[in-house]
């Protein structure tokens, strides 16, 4: 049963509108001001939130507020409901991400057709797409049926890059957020000596380079080709638009973008505290893990020794000495440029 969390100081006005949405079968939590309204919300995570503004205690907009900081609560349609009718204080409202807006007094229809259709433009963009430029492109077509994002433009394109090849290079200014649908693409650091250490791994199904276009900087890192891959490139504007356009559409994009940012935080962990034995093990792992896809095992993989070792963060000699210690373990093998796992659960011993 679909869950409404009804936030209303009025006890009349909330009795009253409660009983409305029950007979509708809805189920319905309520609560008599802001501050245990935040509380209800982040405890039982309903499915709409409807709440009044001017209420003591904390008002609408600090609901709305307190909810939008919490990736719990964030995504919830939210609708207001005030007796004031002005305008400032509806553009308020909307600015700040709330869904709707209804004024007191309302007719019944009015309320429940407000709720329906915010439920199924939330439900619409609660689906999984699939990661690649097919999901990608319905993503951005569904998006564009909502009238504040109509003005997505149609000028995305694909693009096929070479082994080496740049997508682009530290202190450039950003035009495009990067898909990658094919291939795999490093980013990279340079340090005061020349020395390369790698930022980030990619591959089909991942997007590049969103931070600097989320922070309106220049890259603070370069992005290369590891190997032949197909592109796409979506506007800079697109970006912003459906990020900061529509709320459901924005909680979306925005799981679309972040799925590996936890596993960027344990990379960095690693190469703080690990020693290099354990970071080149943690380097493998993460390569199998990151590029197998439908290989069996074993996983095998060219690589430059100058690249994992800018994985790694350490000389290149260290990571030679380290793979021939691994291959006399009998944990690789070892043809030219190309690593074969042949034992990853001993190499995942290692990491601990």
């Amino acid at each position: 049963m679909t869950k409404i969390l009804l936030i209303e100081d009025n006890l009349e006005m909330r009795e009253n509108t409660a009983e409305i949405l029950e007979l509708a079968n809805y189920e319905v939590e309520v609560a008599e001001n802001g501050k245990i309204g935040v509380k209800k919300a982040q405890e039982t995570v309903p499915d709409l939130i409807i709440c009044d503004i001017m209420m003591p205690e904390l008002d609408g907009y600090g609901v709305l507020y307190m909810l939008a900081k919490n990736p719990l609560t964030s995504s919830i349609p939210f609708v207001f409901l005030t007796a004031k009718a002005e305008k400032s204080d509806y553009r308020k409202g909307m600015n700040m991400g709330a869904d709707d807006y209804l004024t007191k007094p309302f007719e019944e229809m009015d309320l429940l057709e407000a709720i329906e259709i915010r439920l199924k433009k939330s439900e619409q963009f609660q689906k999984d797409f699939k990661s690649d430029i097919t999901g990608i492109d319905q993503f951005i077509e569904e998006a564009r049926g909502l009238d504040e994002m109509r003005k997505l433009s149609n000028d995305r394109q694909s693009r096929s890059y070479r082994k080496k090849e740049a997508l682009f290079y530290e202190g450039e200014y950003p035009n495009f957020l990067f898909f990658v649908n094919r291939g795999k693409i490093k980013s990279y650091k340079m340090n005061e000596d020349g020395k390369e250490l790698i930022t980030g791994l990619y591959k089909e199904g991942d997007f590049v380079g969103y931070l600097a276009l989320l922070e309106n900087m220049s890259y603070p890192e370069s992005a290369v080709v590891l190997e032949d891959a197909e592109v796409y490139l979506i506007p800079r504007q697109d970006f912003i638009t459906l990020l900061h356009s529509n709320r459901d559409v924005s909680a979306r994009f925005i799981k679309m973008l972040s799925r590996n940012l936890v596993e960027k935080e344990q990379e960095l962990l690693n190469l703080a505290y690990n020693t290099v034995r354990k970071r080149v093990a943690d380097a493998l792992l993460h390569l199998r893990q990151r590029y197998q896809q439908e290989q069996k095992d074993p996983f095998k993989m060219a690589i430059s020794r100058d690249d994992l070792a800018s994985m790694v963060g350490t000389a290149k000699e260290s990571v030679i000495r380290t793979l021939s210690e691994f291959k006399s373990d009998s944990l690789i093998e070892i043809s030219g440029s190309e690593i074969a796992i042949v034992n990853p659960e001993a190499l995942e011993k290692l990491r601990y």
